[in-house]
């Protein structure tokens, strides 16, 4: 059965660009489904086809009118597909608000196609990318002393150091040699801080804050 493929875009030359993208990364067969909105996206989502197979990776641009392609995060947040923020924008005004709505890593549509098709495998891999000034930010929202240890959005001591380097700007191999421990695990924990923060985020409030820093764009 092929991997079942969605790719949320409104510009139709872009939505040709990540489908060669998507192709080049993966050996495996693949099916995809292209749709030009939130509109579109829903009906596929809902589609019968859907319902028996499912889509194992979807694409959303952030781009769309409306915040449609955050709306679109939040309501899939719960769907088992890898779901990956499309976009423009490198700074993490625009970025974070996409992992606060559940979005599983990001690409950044101005990069050149192998860097692109690089970026795609290694989220797939389980390797998310995140910034120093994201992690920063991301530690911001989940510092709470007041969280019990056993909250699902607390972060780890493992978790909470590998943000802290990864915010002064060291490697995931760096990171793994100072920890004693393997790459393999400080991806895990860079994950496992991705899931937290959209556990411990509003969909509302990220998306509000999306507006904000457009208006001061």
């Amino acid at each position: 059965m092929p991997i079942r493929v969605l790719i949320v875009e409104d510009n139709a030359v872009a939505r040709g660009f990540l489908t060669r993208v998507v192709r080049e990364s993966f050996s495996d067969e693949l099916s995809f489904v292209e749709a030009d909105g939130i509109e579109a996206a829903t009906e596929a989502l809902a589609h019968p086809d859907t319902e028996a197979s499912g889509f194992r990776l979807i694409l959303c641009d952030l781009e769309q009118p409306e915040q449609a392609g955050l709306t679109l995060l939040a309501r899939l947040a719960n769907y088992p597909a890898i779901r990956i923020a499309t976009t423009l924008h490198s700074d993490d005004d625009h970025l974070f608000p996409a992992l606060q709505c559940g979005a599983s890593g990001y690409l950044l549509k101005e990069d050149r196609f192998e860097v692109l098709v690089e970026e795609l495998q290694r989220i797939v891999r389980g390797q998310p990318p995140l910034s120093p000034a994201m992690a920063r930010r991301m530690l911001a929202c989940l510092r709470a002393p007041d969280l019990p240890e056993d909250d699902p959005r607390a972060l780890s001591a493992h978790e909470h150091e590998v943000l802290q380097q990864l915010s002064k700007g060291f490697t995931t191999k760096e990171i793994a040699r100072t920890m004693g421990t393997k790459w393999l695990s400080v991806s895990e924990h860079i994950r496992n801080a991705y899931r937290k923060l959209a556990l411990a985020s509003a969909p509302q409030q990220a998306m509000m804050a999306e507006a904000t820093g457009q208006a001061a764009d």
